[in-house]
């Protein structure tokens, strides 16, 4: 018997925007639990956008998490002794977490300068239909496109 799940920690806002999703993303992209270190990597992202496109950080950011979550992934399914790919709906919540570490790991891959700029570059690219972490997205859903075949394999 399984035993019942851990009640979910509630996350407060983070203290200059007073927004949840953006406290989330930061908790995201802590390493170490240095989360002052992650604060000050995403507010200086933030400026450098501000510098850039002369717009909102805020606005580039939640466009960046807006294209690139996923509405359609792949699940592994084990029919007969068979592995399916078997293509799912993506419910919210994993959405905005996909898409959240798509952004930081194509962020994290790219070479050379600070963090923040490499972040700044990644959201204002992702803002823009571009990018790596679109690319991934993009991916996902040609993975899912093609295995439409086994979607009548989904509980």
């Amino acid at each position: 018997m399984r035993r019942r799940r851990p009640e979910r920690r509630k996350i407060l806002p983070d203290p200059v925007f007073k927004d949840l999703s953006i406290s989330k993303f930061i908790n995201f992209l802590m390493k170490g639990g240095k989360k002052g270190v992650a604060e000050k990597i995403f507010y200086n992202a933030l400026d450098i956008i501000k510098q850039k496109t002369k717009s909102d950080g805020i606005k580039i950011f939640e466009k960046a998490i807006e294209n690139t979550s996923p509405s359609v992934e792949v699940k592994s399914r084990r029919i007969g002794g068979a592995t399916y790919q078997v293509p799912i709906e993506v419910p919210k919540h994993r959405k905005f977490f996909l898409a959240s570490h798509w952004l930081i790991n194509s962020a994290t891959s790219r070479s050379g300068k600070p963090m923040s700029e490499r972040l700044a570059a990644e959201f204002i690219s992702a803002s823009n239909n571009e990018g790596g972490a679109i690319k991934k997205k993009e991916d996902t859903h040609r993975m899912a496109e093609a295995n439409k075949a086994f979607a009548h394999f989904r509980n």
